[in-house]
């Protein structure tokens, strides 16, 4: 019913839109300010720091779901493969899509010699939740996420 294989630059349209279905789903459309471009440049330029997975619907050959993942470094653990964003279109969810985009991105992680495999989940996201549960992963409810904007940092370092 679908085949997963790596993204391709041509893809990159696609995938932003799921994006962007992810962020309304989320209920944060605003917050998306990736572009086709930055996504060009940030995945297949001479210093990409992400890699993706499409789940492709067979009978359409339409991109239904994306895995984008990149490595990040634990101090405790060493190297670990970030699982950024899992999305299937809505009308798909419930197949097995998401399923085997999971699957294929820990085989990555195998593949690559991490120590594991990371990922947030919004604490409100119970489909979601249920779905990492079935797969015994730990809930960590013990961090809180921080972050600053580029244009915040700019202002703070009077840049």
């Amino acid at each position: 019913m679908y085949t997963i294989r790596k993204g391709k630059i041509e893809d990159l349209p696609r995938v932003l839109e799921l994006v962007r279905e992810l962020a309304v789903y989320e209920k944060a459309p605003e917050q998306v300010t990736n572009t086709v471009q930055m996504m060009e440049e940030d995945g297949f330029g001479p210093n990409s720091v992400f890699g993706f997975f499409v789940a492709i619907k067979d009978s359409t050959e339409k991109i239904i779901g994306i895995s984008i993942y990149y490595y990040r470094y634990s101090t405790w653990k060493g190297r670990r493969l970030y699982l950024e964003d899992i999305v299937v279109t809505e009308t798909e969810r419930g197949n097995g899509a998401g399923k085997l985009l999971f699957d294929r991105t820990m085989l990555k992680c195998l593949e690559d010699g991490c120590t594991g495999m990371m990922w947030q989940v919004l604490d409100w996201n119970t489909p979601a939740i249920n779905f990492y549960q079935k797969y015994g992963a730990d809930l960590d409810e013990g961090w809180i996420n921080c972050n600053l904007q580029a244009d915040e940092i700019k202002e703070i370092l009077g840049k």
